[in-house]
């Protein structure tokens, strides 16, 4: 007889949670979900300049928002931006980062325009990834937003300029540690810097900052115009703001207030 009331009292406790119903998806958590929804990147093809194809990732949370065009450096391919890009969005900006032929594998994630340039046989220096960045400005143009802003790495930064200089598609240049190498092709950065006036941020490594000064010996820093150098070693290229890189909040502090800046 003692044992009933504890029987009686253990089925109580099981028939008042079969009767709790689930918790509902709150607006916040269906908020989430969304977000993610729209950060995951939506595989992209298009033709370059020569009809190569080029693969890229979207990153697009809206039809309204600015938009980055996002270009890795040597021997990398799109998944450089992994991280960024959803940082970026995070901020308020659509992204798209691209494959350009001048590149190759990260880890075990392929570029794969790069796979196929070296299939048809084409050159893949850095120079010869122009038409795949000039062709990918005009897809950007044409699909999502008519200006926008270049986000280059390494040689990709170098040409970036050289395209900001060039192209009325682009609206701003942001510049991971380009150099003045591309000159007897291209002619002097030095020169073609001289009175640019659109907005850039330049940055490198803090032992590189010395030939991005180079490239602005003709040209003072005006508005929405900056060379941001790191107080620590830093790093080459647009990795300086991989997640959980050492130094790398010190970049993302500058870079955030530049985009804020022309954002606004």
């Amino acid at each position: 007889m003692k044992k009933l009331p504890i029987i009686a009292l253990l089925l109580a406790v099981i028939l008042f949670s079969c009767q709790q119903k689930a918790p509902k998806a709150d607006a916040t958590t269906k908020a989430v979900k969304t977000e993610k929804l729209q950060q995951s990147p939506k595989v992209l093809e298009f033709p370059s300049l020569d009809s190569l194809t080029i693969t890229a990732h979207l990153y697009q949370i809206d039809e309204t928002s600015p938009f980055i065009l996002l270009c890795h450096q040597a021997r990398f391919n799109k998944f450089e931006y992994s991280g960024i890009a959803e940082r970026l969005n995070q901020m308020g900006f659509n992204c798209m980062a691209i494959d350009q032929r001048s590149g190759g594998p990260i880890g075990k994630t392929q570029n794969e325009t790069y796979l196929r340039a070296v299939e048809k046989g084409l050159a893949i220096e850095y120079v010869d990834a122009e038409p795949d960045i000039r062709a990918a400005i005009q897809y950007v143009s044409k699909n999502f937003s008519d200006k926008m802003i270049l986000w280059g790495s390494s040689y990709s930064s170098t040409l970036a300029l050289y395209l900001g200089v060039e192209m009325e598609e682009v609206s701003a240049v942001i510049s991971f540690s380009p150099g003045n190498y591309l000159a007897d092709k291209k002619g002097s950065l030095i020169d073609k810097l001289e009175g640019f006036e659109k907005p850039m941020f330049l940055t490198s490594s803090n032992r590189e900052a010395q030939y991005v000064e180079a490239l602005l010996e003709k040209h003072k820093l005006g508005e929405k115009q900056v060379q941001f150098v790191p107080e620590g070693a830093g790093h080459h290229g647009s990795r300086a703001l991989w997640t959980n890189q050492q130094g790398g909040e010190e970049y993302w502090n500058a870079i955030t207030e530049f985009l804020k800046e022309i954002k606004n």
